[in-house]
């Protein structure tokens, strides 16, 4: 049975496979090059690049397609704001992004096009469906996709059960900002757009006039692209994208081409933090540096990250960091005994993390099986706390504790979890960090405990710990 995943247009779960001998494709959208990504961002492409490694693992090469958003509203708005040209900005945020994402230790992908690299692919789309009559160009050198064209539209939402009368509103009930409609309609959307004076440089020449194309525009050329035109096996992204940017995927496509976009679609669900949703105005969309100087380590933050169910929204919190700084700390330990038994040490475990599945995982088959089934991090997770709690080490003889290291090795490539990276007590704490533990040994010796336990409390809730000494303190992630 190959792995198994839901999939948004049947609502059911299904064999995920290629549709011939070639290797898996997979598409996910990629980042908005216009800042940090932050950690809403990163759960949905974890959670992609947990699949991809699942279906490696099983045996199944996948052909992984992520692309970068490099031209849109946000993106010419801050470029301009800056004075740096669009392509001097974009650069600088898809460089931090790549870091991100090499210290998250994400795989990167097969092919990763830009939106500005494909803007010809993108000219040539619109002009074939303007040409099969399901698009037009207006007065200010706008082209817009003629909706009523396609008879299709709405089924990968259920756009016409819940009535929608704007594309303002994505499928998550937020305001839909990544391109900026001048219609408040759900009949058209813009495929190309009009160049306006707030553009300034950021323009390109069309046979419509000067102008940029549309968001949902770009995906659907970089498939053509990097899939030849032909249907894709599977599709990603967070669930916010299901409508109208997916929606409008498959629109174009299938009008363009006369043929299935895509076989299988895979969507994550939003991520809230400490009980509230990510904004702005709330101060919590952290970035991944925002938690490395709270002294949570990359690997820390992947394990959060992935551990829920990724069809369910997931409370990230603090607690939960510190949670997962254990539960790392409980695989290590274990890890660490097996070794012992083969008479290695910690620094020889990356040789037995290896997307080559042992024939048998033995006692470890249900954390296996968890990853197969929908991808279910959750219970694998459960599974593997389950035979460490069993002990296991106290009956394996060295050929055993290889056996399960070697399933324990393929678990944690699945889940792209490095063992013994943490950063302990060599991290430097911030400098607020350092001004309230400072606050806190001050308080000890005027003796006012009150206000010296407050402060302690507020170095934890930081993710910091004081251990004080005969001549003063230091500072430790928790």
């Amino acid at each position: 049975m190959p792995v198994q995943l839901y999939d948004t247009l049947s609502r059911s779960i299904k064999p995920l496979a290629p549709a011939s001998s070639q290797p898996l494709r997979f598409y996910c959208c990629g980042p908005t090059v216009y800042g940090p990504a932050h950690i809403g961002n990163f759960r949905t492409f974890l959670i992609q690049d947990v699949l991809r490694r699942v279906v490696e693992a099983d045996g199944t090469e996948v052909k992984h397609v992520r692309n970068i958003t490099d031209v849109d509203d946000k993106t010419i708005r801050r470029s301009i704001e800056e004075g740096l040209s669009l392509g001097e900005f974009t650069a600088k945020w898809t460089d931090k992004f790549h870091v991100d994402c090499d210290a998250l230790n994400m795989r990167p992908p097969s092919v990763e096009p830009s939106a500005v690299a494909h803007i010809p692919d993108q000219i040539a789309l619109v002009e074939t469906l303007i040409k099969k009559g399901h698009a037009y160009a207006t007065d200010d050198g706008s082209v817009y996709f003629r909706v009523n064209s396609f008879e299709d539209y709405g089924r990968l939402s259920r756009l016409k059960q819940r009535e929608l009368k704007t594309q303002s509103e994505n499928s998550a009930g937020e305001l839909n900002d990544a391109d900026e409609y001048d219609r408040e309609s759900v009949t058209d959307f813009a495929l190309w757009k009009g160049r306006k004076p707030e553009d300034k440089a950021n323009y390109w020449t069309s046979p419509w006039g000067e102008g940029r194309p549309g968001w949902h525009l770009e995906c659907s050329a970089m498939v053509d692209s990097a899939f030849d035109g032909e249907t894709i096996d599977l599709h990603g992204g967070g669930i916010d994208l299901c409508f109208p940017h997916h929606e409008n995927e498959i629109a174009q496509s299938e009008c363009a081409h006369g043929h299935a976009f895509c076989n299988h679609w895979f969507h994550s669900a939003h991520l809230m933090v400490e009980g509230a949703k990510m904004s702005k105005s709330l101060g919590n969309l952290y970035t991944l540096d925002d938690l490395r100087e709270k002294g949570f380590s990359p690997m820390v933050v992947r394990y959060t990250l992935i551990a829920g169910s990724y069809r369910q929204q997931l409370n990230f919190t603090f607690d939960g960091l510190h949670a997962s700084q254990s539960g790392l700390t409980r695989i290590e330990r274990f890890a660490e005994s097996l070794l012992a038994i083969t008479s290695e040490d910690k620094t020889e475990m990356h040789g037995y993390i290896s997307a080559e599945a042992p024939d048998d995982f033995g006692r470890l088959s249900k954390a296996w099986d968890a990853l197969r089934n929908n991808l279910n991090t959750a219970a694998c997770l459960g599974a593997i706390f389950g035979v460490i709690g069993s002990n296991p080490a106290a009956s394996l003889d060295a050929d055993g504790a290889r056996a399960m290291l070697k399933a324990l090795g393929t678990l944690l490539y699945a889940l792209g979890l490095e063992l013994f990276t943490v950063e302990e007590a060599t991290v430097d704490a911030p400098a607020a960090v350092r001004a309230i533990a400072q606050a806190r040994w001050e308080a000890k010796q005027a003796k006012d405990w009150t206000k010296a336990d407050e402060l302690r409390d507020e170095l934890l809730a930081l993710g910091w710990v004081v251990k004080d000494n005969k001549d003063g303190f230091a500072v430790e992630p928790a």
